[in-house]
């Protein structure tokens, strides 16, 4: 996510540059300029206006979209969200099994269970990382 750094869409109608930085953020990851009615919609509206607009924390937008996502059954969808939501600190291990264990009431258990394998992913990925940044911390320490 090196926009601010390198201006990289600096080129760009700021409607379009707006909604690619807030993508970055949302996503966690590099984004690139598309084409295309449904690219522009989602770059420069959902993410250049609805997901800016003020009322609602990024978190607070990040739970209606989990429900959402979950009531839907779109694990797809969720596999970018979870991981980016807990990359950004905005739930903990404890939060996000404790939304898997509601959201499973109302968005149904298979629903919920997939849930669950997301989080669960996402956690233990997290914790494998932080092993190896320690082990490799250690190393040069030692």
């Amino acid at each position: 996510m090196s926009d601010d750094k390198t201006g990289k869409f600096d080129d760009l109608p700021e409607p379009r540059a707006r909604g690619l930085r807030k993508m970055e953020q949302v996503y966690g990851f590099d984004m690139a300029d598309g084409t295309g009615d449904f690219f522009r919609y989602t770059a420069d509206h959902l993410f250049g206006d609805v997901w800016q607009r003020p009322g609602l924390s990024d978190r607070d937008r990040r739970l209606l979209l989990f429900g959402l996502l979950a009531g839907q059954g779109a694990a797809d969808v969720l596999g970018i969200q979870v991981p980016a939501a807990y990359a950004a600190g905005e739930f903990d291990d404890e939060a996000l099994r404790e939304i898997v264990v509601f959201l499973s009431h109302y968005a149904g258990w298979p629903n919920g269970a997939r849930l669950n394998s997301i989080v669960e992913e996402t956690i233990a990925k997290a914790a494998r990382k932080a092993a190896r940044e320690a082990a490799r911390a250690a190393g040069k320490q030692g």
